[in-house]
């Protein structure tokens, strides 16, 4: 049956139980650090005031709601640690994996941190957008010098193309800025309504979460199949502990400190999703479906009417959305079912051949670009306005 490969038989549904301190302790960190930051944040006036244009909160709302989640993120991985400690203790994972293990997972927390920082300081004082791309390579090359990066083996083979070693060092060096430039942009370009970059994180990394059980009951690797379970949980509990304080009306934001944390812990999994078989690395990345579609049709739709690619404006799906009549609350949840439709395709094309998944993912991205251009996403009015409804409904022309 098509279903039948969903557990493995190489460790029990049961083994990724003792990895909810994690979750627990994630959660809990992330919930009162949130609290925390709101505090300070209020105390010291640091705090992002609405402009009527493209900021619309009616009144200023505290930031630094990222430094909350990287906190929660770093007490679950400092969890992470004991787990995977216990578990050598029980003879489960040996010397050098748990070495490798810790090395990843400090990694992945050095990266999140320095992407949280940069974020803080364009919170605070609204950096040039270059300080902030090159801190995001920052992050990124932290990544690559603990050894995550991509299996690029499978696709070459498969075009039976030799690559010399200097060659797969470089393309494994683009690979892992390209994905966390532009998972970190993404989700930041997301974050535009109370709840929204938030949930749809959660909804990603839950997906994630069901897809780092799969292989590990499949028992995929004795390294990798621990970090992605820890970093998954991590994450979740960091975001489902913020998210509280953000649902609307927001009483914090997370600001760029909190979207490009975000962004770079998604793009450290897609990488460590893409360490054998190229099926789970694919399926990671339409998981991530909701931002991509969301990048890509602000920047299609800037270029198409001649604007600053690199002005914020209201052209995203959500403010689009906002902008024909929908209440702010009705288009979360739309979002939310569009994240979550995303991620129900990667994780059911997960169980089919990669040739076969390619044609699906091909069919899904091409069908989203045609529902956002006949529904207008792509028109705009002046320089950052969305198309507006005329009275009868329709969109303006």
């Amino acid at each position: 049956m098509f279903l039948d490969n969903v557990i493995g038989d190489r460790r029990p549904v049961s083994w990724v139980l003792q990895f909810w301190p994690v979750l627990a302790s994630s959660f809990a960190c992330a919930l009162t650090a949130t609290w925390l930051c709101r505090k300070i944040a209020m105390r010291f006036g640091f705090v992002d005031k609405p402009d009527n244009l493209v900021k619309t909160h009616k009144v200023p709302v505290a930031y630094l709601g990222g430094v909350g989640i990287l906190a929660g993120l770093a007490v679950g991985v400092l969890v992470g640690f004991h787990v995977i400690q216990d578990m050598h203790m029980k003879l489960i994972i040996q010397d050098m994996q748990v070495k490798v293990a810790f090395k990843w997972l400090l990694g992945i927390l050095g990266g999140a941190a320095i992407a949280c920082s940069i974020g803080v300081i364009d919170d605070l004082f609204d950096i040039r957008p270059s300080r902030k791309l090159a801190g995001q390579i920052v992050a990124a090359i932290v990544l690559l010098c603990v050894g995550i990066k991509p299996a690029l083996r499978p696709f070459t083979d498969f075009l039976n193309l030799p690559v010399p070693v200097v060659v797969e060092t470089m393309l494994d060096m683009g690979v892992v800025i390209v994905f966390v430039l532009g998972a970190a942009n993404s989700l930041n370009l997301l974050d535009g309504l109370d709840g929204l970059c938030g949930g749809v994180t959660g909804i990603i990394t839950v997906a994630m979460l069901l897809l780092a059980i799969h292989l590990g009951t499949w028992g995929s690797s004795e390294t990798g199949d621990p970090v992605r379970i820890i970093v998954c949980l991590a994450i979740t509990g960091g975001v489902f502990g913020f998210l509280p304080f953000n649902r609307h009306p927001a009483k914090i934001f997370m600001g760029d400190a909190g979207s490009m944390l975000l962004g770079f812990c998604i793009a450290a999994l897609m990488i460590l999703f893409a360490e054998d078989i190229p099926r789970w690395w694919m399926a990671s990345i339409v998981v991530f479906g909701l931002p991509i579609l969301d990048t890509a049709t602000a920047l299609a739709r800037r270029l198409l009417n001649k604007r600053p690619l690199f002005v914020s404006d209201r052209g995203h799906i959500y403010d689009q959305m906002i902008d024909r009549g929908m209440p702010l609350k009705k288009t979360v949840k739309i979002c939310y079912l569009l994240a979550g439709m995303y991620a129900l395709i990667g994780l059911t094309m997960s169980q089919i051949r990669t040739r076969y998944a390619v044609v699906v993912y091909a069919a899904v991205f091409i069908i989203s670009g045609l529902v956002v251009w006949k529904k207008g996403f792509l028109k705009m009015e002046g320089l950052r306005g969305a198309v507006r409804k005329k009275e009868d409904g329709r969109p303006a022309e």
